[in-house]
């Protein structure tokens, strides 16, 4: 709605500057791009829009002047109550009260499709996210992506798309070898053999189990098994722990799509073939590179190797062919920093085949250090020294865990605070956010156990809400469908967890000002307020939704 009305705001205002032109009021001059600005005092009004300023050369008058003049000419846009000029050359539109006011309404009868928007238009996005392969329990870097990846499908969804989840994975290769090694010298180890793991194993602690496991249903029985079983052992029961370790974070996927799959269906081949025949392939040292430098790389790359196996570049450009062919009109991947230098290439490969990568984005995300007792956690994922999401959550929670994820941008490493995130008290912004939904929560409990009416508030006065900070609370409830634009357009999901914090910290204030249950508040206010609250708990628990968090009732 804000947007729209901003739309109309810049119409209007250039309208209004073509009527003082024709008039003679204004003379003839470029009109520039006009901007309308959100202003940081909130009795400066709810948009400012400051053309005047830089007119005042083109007019040869102070920006003030110019900007009395225009709002002469201005007609007013819906839902604005008053346009006010400010100093140096401002003009200044405030929303009408009972609009804002009406906001409370609106939250209720909308649920949770509140600040829901039509940009998609029912398009296609697949996002793509966590692809770790089954080595290993997931770490807190893949956890990162996960959770960006997740929560920007949720926003994708509130956006107006259709959206799949995917997750990419190989389990073959040198790496499912070096972990079938490592669990079967394990499972050596338990039964009194001479056998060691060497630099290059998985030397986790959960192999250790795994193997224990074995023994327990095995017994010596496996001794003579070829290495394939260890490492099928392996891969299936780490796979199966990843995903029960994304259900506690809240995130599932549609689609899990098998790297082997490339080269059952041909594809990796016809890709290869493609590429060779658009002449993007040449030979040289036994191996077949790409002219990736033809497209803007630093150098040419290794598609096929001299062995005949095809380096990870050329099954991700093979991958993303078929991502393309499957017909999605945009494609979201959420990487690592340690994919910053492979992820140009894929474009590349892309562009040679034919297809527009700009229907490709991807977001890369920066490291995560856990920070304890204010040192460095030292983690090495191939020594086993490192943290699970799994341990991550049984120490802090899925909650804290989604929400610091987030609460930095994808593009900047995240020091995760172990003592904050335990603290329950407003240092912790997941208590922070949540008290907010547990406090609405208790009022409209509290009203009940005092054997008021429940449905009392369904005949409420929303024009009674006319404390600042019930306005604020309710301003602030109008940027959610900006903030969903900007997290889907700019593929910023933080915002969300920094639009959470700022709701959260205009709600406190309010509840601390504004009164439902004492009994100097008069009943139509008491009614009035207890509408206010029912819709601000309806908007807690939508904007943790979107998030991934859940919404409690007691803490």
């Amino acid at each position: 709605m804000l947007r729209k009305i901003r739309q109309n705001i810049v119409q209007r205002v250039e309208s209004a500057i073509a009527s003082a032109q024709s008039v003679g009021d204004l003379p003839e001059f470029t009109l520039p791009e006009i901007f309308v600005e959100r202003p940081r005092e909130p009795h400066h009004g709810d948009f400012a829009v400051p053309v005047a300023l830089s007119l005042a050369r083109a007019v040869g008058r102070p920006p003030l002047e110019i900007a009395q003049t225009i709002v002469r000419f201005v007609s007013p846009p819906p839902h604005i109550g008053e346009i006010v000029v400010a100093p140096p050359g401002f003009i200044n539109f405030h929303l009408d009260r009972s609009f804002i006011q009406d906001t409370v309404t609106k939250i209720i009868q909308d649920g949770s499709g509140y600040g829901n928007l039509d940009l998609g238009q029912g398009k296609r996005v697949q996002v793509e996210f966590v692809s770790a392969n089954p080595t290993g329990p997931l770490t807190i870097g893949r956890g990162r992506g996960g959770i960006i990846g997740d929560t920007l499908a949720r926003a994708l969804t509130a956006a107006g798309y259709r959206v799949q989840r995917e997750y990419y994975y190989n389990d073959a290769g040198r790496q499912i070898e070096l972990l079938g090694e490592s669990l079967q010298i394990r499972y050596r180890q338990l039964l009194g053999q001479v056998a060691t793991l060497a630099e290059e194993h998985y030397q986790g602690e959960y192999l250790y189990w795994l193997a224990a496991a074995l023994v327990a249903e095995h017994g010596d029985s496996l001794l003579d098994e070829p290495l394939s079983l260890f490492a099928s052992v392996a891969e299936r029961a780490i796979f199966a722990s990843i995903r029960a370790t994304l259900s506690r974070l809240n995130i599932d996927f549609d689609r899990f799509y098998n790297e082997h799959d490339l080269f059952t269906s041909g594809r990796m081949w016809e890709a290869l073939e493609q590429l060779k025949e658009r002449g993007h392939v040449y030979e040289a040292e036994g191996a077949q590179w790409f002219r990736s430098r033809a497209l803007g790389d630093e150098k040419d790359r290794v598609l096929i190797r001299s062995s005949g196996d095809p380096t990870y570049r050329m099954t991700d450009i093979a991958y993303h062919w078929h991502k393309v062919q499957r017909g999605f009109d945009r494609i979201v991947d959420i990487f690592g920093a340690d994919h910053h230098a492979t992820a140009p290439t894929v474009l590349m490969g892309l562009e040679a085949l034919g297809y527009e990568p700009e229907r490709i984005q991807i977001v890369i995300h920066q490291f995560v250090t856990l920070i304890r007792d204010g040192q460095q956690v030292r983690m090495s994922t191939r020594r086993g020294h490192f943290v699970t999401l799994d341990e991550l959550m049984d120490e802090v929670g899925a909650d804290a865990v989604r929400y610091f994820m987030l609460a930095r941008s994808s593009n900047s490493t995240i020091d995760f605070d172990l003592d904050v995130a335990l603290e329950q008290s407003n240092k912790n912004p997941v208590f922070y956010i949540q008290n907010a939904h547990v406090r609405c929560a208790g009022i409209l409990r509290r009203w009940v156990e005092e054997g008021r009416d429940p449905e009392a508030d369904r005949s409420a006065d929303p024009g009674l809400l006319a404390h600042d900070s019930e306005l604020a609370f309710l301003r602030k409830a109008l940027d959610l469908p900006d903030v969903l634009e900007l997290v889907v357009s700019e593929y910023e999901p933080h915002r969300l967890a920094f639009y959470s914090y700022d709701l959260a910290q205009i709600f406190h204030q309010t509840y601390e000002q504004c009164r439902v249950l004492d009994d100097d508040v008069p009943e139509p206010l008491q009614v009035a307020r207890l509408r206010f609250y029912r819709a601000a708990k309806q908007l807690f628990a939508l904007v943790l939704d979107l998030m991934g968090m859940t919404a409690p009732e007691v803490m």
